[in-house]
């Protein structure tokens, strides 16, 4: 099969390569799955799990990508919950070859069942953003109808799931981002936006809750805006300031089958809608980790057309 690998860590993405592999095995409680799009993250040549397995061995070539939506072509000894020529989609684990292939073996229980109605590329861009943003606003920032929440990178990936979701339960809800991202955010159901270039965030005020996707000094400015009770959220760096009277969260986003499936039914009924980029080939894939030009949206990698 034909999959996108990396081997040489000092190479960064011009060590990506479009390459033969031989087609994965299905492990006890995998699935195969024939991958008809998929997403990645620009940074994860950065991560540790790319390079090395669990046990910290090193696992090169390695296939990135951990987003996929596809349909299963083989159970493992011991699957359940799916069954072959399934469409699927989910996220696959940080350390096993990822979903910039054909075909990727997956932990059954990391995928959920995809509507027939919702097609791969936009499945493909729900995974790590809907997730993430899901578990940032109610698992730990445990977000209620009437609050208020801050929603920084608002009209990128995983902000704009998030001003969605916050907006939908009832929440106040602040984007903030570059001037072009302004009527993106409020069109999402942001309520207001900043332009953290030309604007000041501090005039905003305090909030209850703070989702931060940037870090750095927008992190730590953030941390004086979280009024009492409330909570920071990042998934940007190990928090190293925290609110005075309120908590701190980093965390790094985890599989869930049943909030995936819940994710898919509000594509369906018109509740959520990711913000689909460029769409490109598998053999464009390499290209798409360094783009020229800034794009808007989550590049997907088709690698099937339906």
């Amino acid at each position: 099969m034909q999959a996108i690998t990396v081997q040489n860590r000092a190479a960064g993405a011009s060590g990506l390569a479009l390459t033969e592999l031989p087609h994965p095995h299905a492990a006890e409680n995998d699935v195969i799955v024939k991958v008809h799009a998929a997403g990645f993250t620009p940074g994860e040549l950065d991560w540790p799990g790319t390079w090395t397995d669990r046990a910290g061995h090193d696992r090169t070539p390695s296939v990135p990508g951990h987003e996929l939506s596809g349909v299963v072509t083989e159970l493992g000894y011991g699957t359940t919950g799916l069954t072959i020529g399934q469409r699927v989609y989910g996220l696959t684990d940080w350390t096993r070859n990822g979903t910039l292939a054909q075909y990727t073996a997956v932990e059954a229980r990391n995928l959920a069942p995809l509507p027939a109605d919702v097609d791969h590329v936009t499945a493909a861009a729900l995974p790590i953003s809907g997730l993430t943003a899901w578990q940032a606003l109610f698992d730990h920032a445990h977000l209620q109808t009437g609050q208020s929440v801050l929603v920084h990178g608002a009209a990128g990936g995983v902000g704009s799931i998030a001003v969605q979701l916050a907006r939908a339960a009832g929440a106040q809800v602040i984007g903030t981002g570059r001037a072009q991202d302004r009527d993106t955010a409020l069109g999402l159901g942001a309520h207001a936006f900043v332009d953290l270039q030309a604007e000041k965030l501090e005039d905003i005020g305090d909030v209850d809750v703070v989702f931060d996707v940037i870090g750095g000094e927008i992190l730590e400015r953030s941390t004086a805006l979280v009024r009492p009770g409330g909570t920071l959220v990042t998934i940007a760096e190990p928090v190293t300031l925290h609110p005075r009277d309120g908590r701190a969260v980093f965390f790094v986003v985890e599989p869930d089958r049943v909030r995936l499936s819940d994710l898919a039914q509000r594509v369906r009924d018109g509740r959520l809608k990711p913000i689909i980029g460029d769409v490109r080939p598998l053999t464009e894939a390499a290209a798409a980790f360094t783009p020229d030009k800034r794009t808007h949206g989550k590049t997907i990698i088709r690698v099937v057309e339906d």
